[in-house]
């Protein structure tokens, strides 16, 4: 097994080529110096060009490092990913038709690496119909200049569907904690595993180079086999980076690798505001048992009300990327656990959403609209893209999206958002659940679009109703919104978390 450089690493690639990189977020098991240094040699040399970057996971910190490396006209010819929020030089060449640029639901990307794995035709879902990346609405493009189909719609016994195709890859680059002279790839350290064995099946299979990054180099035999997340017959180099820290911002979390359980008063108390208010009247629709996803943005703070309210081990908390249990991260963190029960590759995980599984998803907004729908992926000259939204909305029992009714002088419930993530027609045809939670007042999915069912102590519909550019319907049991909301101290959820109802087949057990 050769060791090289991330010079060498970044060599490997060619003009032209297709480059599937694994991590999540902000530093979460990425292969950001393997990224600098084909940033650098672009610099320096003008090479590689045109590349294809390919990424499930959006990337980077936020400025300039993770897929922001390649954020450099002629370096990049498409991107391809599920979010562009963490590179925003990724998102300025494509909002300035630099580049051709793709945001698929991250789900889908996910679960497609392991259809590319297995020679399969495709990854064939429902997730994604009648939103932004369905082809009738646009198929997922964020630049003009994206000509080409990567989604397809198709039929199978009279329902749709949508085929996400498969990519060739040229090169891949993953990380992880050890390796050993045979290449065989730990990641006990990092805050989540992802998707990096399917990448390098998929990645070997077509013919293309896997080379991974480590923090350390072992001997041989001394990994233990159940610790080995990637077997050295799938990889072809390895870069050792003995600085490698586990997050840009965290150098080494013993909570988020899993090795050490923090206590309830280690999770930080959320400061009084808007983003309080509206985590705490999320937090209303837990109950015993409620298997759960939050969302980044304000929805991360259900974590911090459940720890403050005693309740965090009443329910069980998870995120896309593969953590269950525990106390999700928020801010530039979030992708990372606090002591997560269980870690698991992320597309099991989006098995597990994509089937139903989640009881409860909170999600957060950036614009709902008229008819119910929610933008969370292209708003206010900024391109986001929908990252695990659209699994995760589309595929929960119920789903609470969370935010502030105006940002400034800016109304965020409009006649019609500037891009479906979240269908509100789709989601009434299905039957499910929809809340809309701001901190003034709170709305659920009706029969035409959002109904007004809660106003803040000292409101009145009217004073809400004049913070939107729609008007809703106005429910008839209109009610406030609970005083206990809006107080400093715990609201006793402890006391009055609901049970959840029987499950099927409960009554085989005794």
């Amino acid at each position: 097994m050769r060791e090289i450089t991330a010079a060498q690493a970044a060599a490997a690639l060619r003009d032209g080529d297709t480059l599937l990189v694994g991590g999540s977020g902000g530093g979460h098991a990425v292969p950001d110096a393997l990224l600098e240094a084909v940033g650098q040699r672009f610099l320096s040399t003008g090479a590689p060009r045109g590349i294809t970057a390919l990424h499930p996971v959006g990337l980077g910190d936020g400025q300039t490092r993770g897929a922001g490396h390649l954020a450099h006209v002629g370096l990049l010819k498409r991107a391809v990913s599920g979010t562009f929020v963490n590179s925003p030089g990724v998102a300025r060449l494509a909002l300035d038709e630099q580049i051709e640029a793709y945001t698929l639901p991250q789900g889908a990307l996910s679960q497609l690496m392991r259809e590319m794995a297995a020679g399969r035709p495709g990854l064939i879902t429902k997730m994604g119909l009648n939103t932004f990346v369905d082809p009738r609405l646009g198929g997922g493009r964020q630049s003009r200049r994206s000509a080409e189909d990567l989604v397809e719609l198709i039929t199978l016994k009279g329902d749709e569907y949508l085929l996400y195709r498969p990519y060739k890859v040229d090169v891949c680059f993953i990380r992880g904690s050890a390796i050993d002279e045979d290449g065989n790839l730990s990641m006990e350290h990092e805050a989540v595993t992802l998707d990096m064995l399917s990448m390098a099946q998929a990645t070997r299979r077509q013919g293309g180079i896997v080379i991974a990054q480590a923090k350390r180099k072992v001997p041989r035999a001394t990994l233990h086999p159940k610790m080995v997340k990637v077997p050295g017959i799938l990889v072809d180099a390895f870069v050792i980076v003995p600085d490698q820290w586990q997050t840009y911002e965290t150098q080494d979390s013993l909570a988020y690798s899993g090795h050490h359980r923090v206590t309830l008063d280690e999770v930080p108390k959320l400061p009084a505001g808007p983003r309080r208010v509206v985590a705490r009247r999320g937090a209303l629709e837990l109950f015993e048992g409620a298997i759960c996803n939050l969302g980044s943005g304000i929805s991360t703070g259900i974590a911090n009300v459940a720890a403050e309210e005693a309740v965090l081990h009443r329910i069980c908390l998870t995120n896309e990327q593969g953590n269950i249990g525990g106390a999700p991260a928020s801010g530039n963190e979030a992708g990372a656990a606090r002591s997560p029960d269980a870690q698991i590759d992320q597309p099991y995980q989006f098995d597990f959403y994509d089937g139903g599984g989640l009881d409860l998803a909170f999600l957060s907004f950036a614009e709902f609209d008229a008819a119910g729908n929610v933008n969370v992926s292209r708003f206010g000259g900024r391109i986001v893209g929908p990252g695990g939204f659209i699994n995760i909305s589309q595929g929960a029992k119920r789903v609470i999206f969370g935010g502030t009714l105006t940002a400034g002088e800016s109304k965020k419930a409009v006649k019609q958002v500037e891009q479906v993530t979240f269908s509100g027609p789709y989601a009434r045809q299905r039957g499910q659940q929809v809340l809309y939670v701001t901190e003034c007042a709170v709305f659920r999915l009706g029969a035409e679009g959002p109904e007004l069912i809660e106003v803040a102590p000292g409101l009145e519909a009217r004073d809400v109703i004049a913070r939107m550019a729609f008007v809703p319907a106005v429910s008839p049991d209109l009610r406030r919104m609970d005083a206990a909301l809006f107080e400093d101290g715990p609201m006793g959820l402890a006391s009055r978390l609901p049970g959840r109802a029987p499950r099927a087949n409960a009554d085989r057990l005794p």
